[in-house]
């Protein structure tokens, strides 16, 4: 900046201090998000007289790589009352802050003023809308403008596929995938973070192994991804061949890229290394504290997850209310009803958060397995009201699940009453039916299926996942009430228990034999 000013001085000595195309390069200079400086560029920008447009969009750049998002709006609209026309490249600016501060009015006003200039069949003006509009959860128009603008590029399909998987819809977000002439690193990637965030973690690292067989070396973007699918998935084997393979390519292991490895492991159950990379790192974020303290509270260890958050506080690392439900989770492991309590209090009298529905469930759910039913109540009752049932629901649904492990049935049935007013979510009716069931209470545990029947209430069935040969594979249960075995019927009723035991054949080929066993 001393250097840009020296020659700022220099512009005006010489009799070009007021030349559009020399102010625009010392603008751009000032804009720089790096070494530049938004107010010397403002200051620049207020003493032209008459700023050209090219002017105004080196402004209007600068506001937006800055942050300054409002001033972003707050100078275009000064252009549009002063009559200037924006162009295209004045508009993807003004429509990236209109997606990132959610003014979808303002959006559909900047929307028709580029319909009205024809600049929406314009490559980078349409990428924008699309964006914008994925922004706004609005993938059908966002698809309407794909489909109208005739020269798209990787953009193009990279931010319509990512709209897609940001609204859950990865069956469309694959077959526009398919249909995409070039796949570039960042169309591979859109698909398999799509994947991931939606919870497909199997087929986001089938994704993976085709992109390494179409010979596309993958980013840190696609790394973040890949590890939370083999966390998720419990696929050690994988993401440990990951982390070898980052090493070996000497990829540069990012704040970002550096939790994803400790994550991974932790959730994979391999908590020593997992241990070693967080003792390694030389800076670290709330995140990173956050995911090792639940890593400990996961795996039983809520002890060391309690010291990590002490040494956590001695380095001065601000806790989030994240870090308090890993804590109060840690609790619940150990057994620690009474210093649950305390760290609930320090959250609220030290750092000033006040608990949300998840932090209450976690703090009732410690409370009864430690068997202080009465504070659980008083805590439960001291709750603040919320707009939203099912912030409600997530307290009462740990205090139903409490009494039913603790075999709390009168408890229980008062709390399953209420949490069905708040919600009509199936595990209320399984949790109260299996209790039954242990208790005895046989014909209440059928009552409850057929309520659940004519309520139309359905549970989703679990799954389990094996790894052969570097493939991860699902199994479902298949539930059935009879079978015919040599002409003869045999009746399991409520009392079937399903196993399914998946097995390599002789053929290579993966299969699965059902046993069932009735009531004898």
């Amino acid at each position: 900046m001393k250097q840009l000013k020296q020659s700022h001085a220099q512009a005006i000595t010489c009799g070009i201090g007021t030349n559009s195309f020399a102010l625009s390069r010392l603008l751009a200079f000032c804009a720089n998000p790096k070494h530049g400086s938004l107010a010397y560029a403002w200051n620049l920008f207020k003493h032209i007289q008459e700023p050209t447009i090219c002017i105004c969009n080196t402004m209007i750049k600068a506001f937006f790589l800055k942050g300054e998002t409002f001033r972003t709006l707050h100078l275009y609209s000064n252009m549009l009352s002063k009559g200037m026309y924006p162009d295209n490249y004045t508009l993807p600016f003004v429509l990236k802050a209109c997606a990132k501060l959610h003014f979808f009015c303002l959006g559909e006003l900047v929307y028709g003023l580029c319909l009205k200039l024809g600049f929406v069949f314009d490559v980078f003006v349409g990428n924008a809308l699309i964006s914008m509009y994925c922004g706004f959860d609005n993938v059908k128009v966002a698809r309407y403008i794909f489909d109208e603008i005739p020269g798209l590029d990787v953009v193009s399909w990279t931010v319509m596929i990512s709209g897609y998987g940001q609204m859950g819809d990865v069956d469309t977000a694959r077959l526009l995938f398919d249909e995409a002439p070039v796949k570039d690193r960042g169309i591979w990637g859109a698909m398999i973070s799509g994947y991931v965030k939606n919870n497909c973690f199997k087929e986001g690292l089938y994704m993976f192994r085709l992109m390494q067989m179409s010979g596309i070396e993958p980013d840190e973007a696609i790394f973040v991804s890949i590890l939370s699918a083999c966390a998720n998935l419990g696929a050690l084997d994988t993401g440990i061949w990951i982390h070898k393979y980052m090493d070996q390519q000497k990829f540069p292991l990012s704040l970002r890229l550096s939790t994803c490895l400790v994550d991974m492991y932790a959730k994979c159950g391999n908590l020593d290394i997992a241990r070693e990379l967080f003792d390694e790192m030389q800076q670290r974020d709330v995140v990173t504290w956050n995911v090792m303290i639940s890593g400990l509270a996961m795996h039983g260890r809520g002890e060391s997850a309690i010291q990590l958050f002490r040494q956590m506080e001695k380095d001065g690392v601000s806790p989030d209310d994240i870090t308090f439900i890993a804590l109060f989770s840690a609790c619940g492991y150990s057994g620690n009803a009474f210093e649950g309590v305390r760290i609930l209090n320090r959250m609220r009298n030290v750092y000033n958060i006040e608990p949300r529905s998840e932090h209450f469930g976690c703090i009732i759910d410690l409370l009864i397995r430690g068997g202080l039913f009465e504070e659980a109540n008083q805590i439960i009752q001291s709750m603040p009201d919320s707009s939203n049932p099912s912030d409600e629901a997530i307290a009462w649904r740990a205090l139903l699940s409490s009494y039913c492990s603790s075999g709390q049935t009168k408890l229980a049935e008062v709390a399953a009453e209420k949490l069905m007013r708040l919600e009509d979510h199936s595990g209320v009716y399984v949790l109260l039916s299996n209790l039954y069931a242990s208790s005895g209470k046989h014909y209440d545990a059928k009552r409850i299926k057929q309520m659940m029947k004519s309520r139309g209430v359905f549970k989703a069935p679990g799954c389990s996942s094996i790894k052969i040969n570097g493939e991860v594979h699902e199994f479902q249960p298949l539930f059935v009430e009879a079978v015919t075995v040599g002409g003869e019927e045999f009746n399991f009723g409520d009392l079937c228990l399903q196993v399914a035991i998946p097995h390599l054949g002789a053929n290579g080929k993966l299969s699965v034999a059902a046993v069932y066993y009735g009531r004898n």
